[in-house]
């Protein structure tokens, strides 16, 4: 399939992002752009009237102008499930439901693969089966090892599924071989001790998956996509070696691959490969060495964010496609704004996990922090930019941090007048402390988009602008939004006057430079981030080197899954964080990036202390009392993460005046800093007063 290069001689070549935006030929069909949705569970799969809203979320990213999408992954039968009553495809009412998402899809010129996924041992009930009876550290149950006739019925029941993904009207599927699920146990060594013809040699690993392209391919025809994720780097110890992850790719090509796409990391790998400390196309570096050796197209993943670098890679030959899923999250319009010029106005994913992850890993339907439309489209439907001043209504936002930020243009983009005021010389509230943090410099993107946004839809931006009461009660507004944010608390410890002693806004603002022994008080997300901060070198070598010593990953790929001993500077400054309460430190963090900013610490040798009393500070350092035992931690600096009060001076005297005011972000609730719940606020606060 060499013609899958070509582009049409009708097609105008892109100016800005020319590879990015030429069709991608597979000689049945053609894509009309390199953009791939990357599989990514909702969590609507599973919900009441979830067709329904998987229709409105997929069909709005098919308007957005995406090439392909891939959907969550479907199980092929009810061992597969990755949970009890999880998503399947194997019956006809089941593919009747689906109907109505591949309609909705190709009702916006897009087009749409269902991913099948058998979760094997990472399923989380009791009847998971895996090749050998191997249990995974992250499931509680240990799983039944298959028969030989269960292997056969299983490749059977991932042709079928096939089948019904062609009947329900997808234009393909993706089957799902790599981030440690069922086809990935089967091929690496770590979770296959079998001895019979599905396991021993590299040869009977992998005939799984190769028997279950031929019986999918057999099933559905030539004229289908079928793409197949491989697992390029497992990042786990007996993990495949480079030599068999080229070889698996050859012979899927000839079983009938359409496309080859790039998994990285099995779920139970001890290194991040998506979150924040993850640098940008970290991991294109993996399809790139298989470039050149298939005739077929390669796709390229993880913390591919903007169509810079998409390009860029496509450019440079890593690979044929870019896939993106939490990007397409962030900003359905992604592929459109970028094709228009407009890249600028891209609410550019931040890789926080805070809303899509976390939610799906907790038991709850994914959206996304930077928008929290996602997955929530049916109930806020993407807003229509209305002339300014249309709706006749004034309002003053005060605060322009992300919450006020999410309110004043979701306000203005209604129509309303919309006067937002900030105290400071830049919009970003707590926003501009996080893009200061090593390994959250996205947070940035955010900033720049709602820049752009406030010049298009037409707020009038009042920076260095302290708001008082009398002058917003002058201004004849409709409605007054507080986002006023926050004040960092102080405890109430003997001594906390010293000149050790400072704030996380002092430190992480470079007011005050703390010495080589730093205590920080409060285990919460701000106190990780300052100790971050604090061990994070001034001058650092190329962020990407930095971050695969640090984590162990071999470029060479010169052992089994890519892994190689860490290495770790050692730091500069010694770092306890402490907490009152009992339970683990960091315990409230992210539930799939605090493990690696709790790991990250504590490779650097910070230590992590609960039950701390704080008795006083002096010019000995730090007095506690741990769990009875009275200590003196000699510190030159004590940095305060101790949680924050809300600032709501402006309340009472908007109130007394009879006019409407609202509290939202850190002046509603500051006992938490949640931006996550402070941009939905600043949303459905916004269409409840332009309603």
């Amino acid at each position: 399939m060499e013609e899958f290069l070509s582009k049409p001689h009708a097609m105008m070549e892109h100016p800005q992002f020319p590879h990015l935006f030429s069709p991608l030929d597979l000689g049945f069909t053609q894509l009309k752009n390199r953009i791939l949705m990357g599989s990514m569970h909702t969590g609507l799969e599973e919900s009441k009237d979830g067709f329904k809203r998987l229709s409105a979320y997929f069909a709005a990213r098919a308007r957005g102008g995406v090439g392909l999408i891939v959907t969550g992954g479907i199980a092929p039968n009810r061992r597969g499930w990755l949970a009890p009553f999880g998503a399947k495809l194997s019956t006809n009412a089941e593919m009747r439901r689906h109907r109505r998402v591949t309609d909705s899809v190709h009702a916006e010129d897009g087009k749409i693969c269902l991913q099948i996924l058998h979760a094997g041992r990472y399923s989380m009930h009791p009847f998971s089966v895996a090749p050998s009876s191997i249990r995974a550290h992250i499931s509680p149950f240990k799983p039944f090892e298959m028969s030989p006739r269960l292997i056969r019925s299983t490749i059977s029941d991932f042709a079928q599924t096939a089948y019904l993904a062609r009947e329900a009207g997808y234009d393909g599927i993706e089957i799902m071989g790599s981030e440690g699920y069922l086809i990935n146990q089967f091929i690496a060594p770590r979770t296959n001790k079998r001895n019979d013809d599905w396991g021993g040699s590299f040869e009977n690993r992998i005939r799984f998956p190769l028997e279950i392209l031929r019986a999918v391919r057999a099933k559905v025809g030539a004229d289908f996509i079928v793409i197949f994720r491989v697992s390029m780097l497992d990042l786990v110890d007996q993990g495949s070696s480079w030599e068999e992850v080229e070889a698996l790719a050859l012979a899927l090509q000839d079983a009938g691959a359409s496309i080859i796409n790039t998994g990285i990391g099995w779920h139970e790998a001890r290194i991040p490969t998506i979150a924040t400390v993850v640098p940008q196309g970290a991991y294109a570096w993996v399809t790139k060495r298989l470039m050149g050796t298939l005739k077929i197209p390669l796709i390229t993943t993880n913390r591919i964010n903007t169509p810079e670098l998409a390009e860029q890679l496509l450019r440079e030959g890593y690979a044929d496609m870019v896939s993106m899923a939490r990007p397409l999250l962030a900003d359905p319009e992604f592929a459109n704004k970028a094709y228009r010029g407009e890249s600028a106005l891209i609410n550019t994913c931040i890789a926080c996990n805070q809303a899509c992850l976390d939610h799906i890993f907790g038991g709850k339907e994914a959206s996304c922090l930077v928008n929290p439309r996602a997955c929530q489209e049916t109930k806020f439907p993407a807003p229509e930019l209305k002339a300014p001043h249309a709706a006749g209504k004034k309002v003053a936002v005060v605060g322009a941090g992300p919450a006020g930020l999410s309110c004043a243009t979701e306000l203005a983009q209604m129509g309303v007048e919309v006067h937002l005021f900030e105290q400071s010389a830049s919009i970003g509230g707590q926003f501009n402390l996080a893009k200061r943090i090593p390994g959250k410099s996205d947070f940035a993107e955010t900033l720049r988009y709602f820049e752009h946004l406030i010049l298009k839809t037409g707020v009038h931006l009042h920076l260095n602008h302290k708001a008082n009461a009398e002058e917003l009660l002058a201004g004849q507004f409709d409605a007054f939004v507080l986002a006023t944010g926050i004040l960092p608390r102080t405890p109430a410890i003997p001594g906390i006057e010293h000149s050790k002693v400072c704030s996380y806004l002092d430190v992480i603002l470079g007011r005050k430079v703390p010495g080589e022994k730093v205590a920080i008080i409060g285990a919460g997300g701000i106190g990780f981030d300052t100790a971050a901060f604090l061990l994070h070198p001034s001058e650092t070598e190329n962020p990407l080197e930095q971050y695969q010593k640090e984590w162990g990953i071999d470029t060479a790929y010169h052992e089994r899954g890519g892994l190689m001993p860490a290495q770790i500077e050692k730091p500069k400054r010694q770092i306890w964080i402490l907490q009152r309460s009992k339970g683990k430190i960091g315990e409230r963090l992210g539930k799939t990036t605090g493990w690696a900013h709790r790991l990250a610490l504590k490779n650097r040798g910070v230590q992590m202390i609960s039950e701390v009393q704080y008795d006083r500070i002096d010019d000995a350092g730090l007095h506690v009392t741990i769990k009875g035992e009275q200590q003196i931690l000699p510190v030159d600096h004590v940095v305060i993460c101790a949680g924050q009060e809300p600032l709501r001076e402006l309340v009472r005297p908007l109130q007394d005046a009879g006019i409407q005011v609202y509290l939202i972000g850190g002046a509603q609730e500051a006992a938490e800093l949640d931006a996550k719940r402070a941009i939905a606020q600043g949303l459905k606060v916004a269409l409840e007063i332009g309603a």
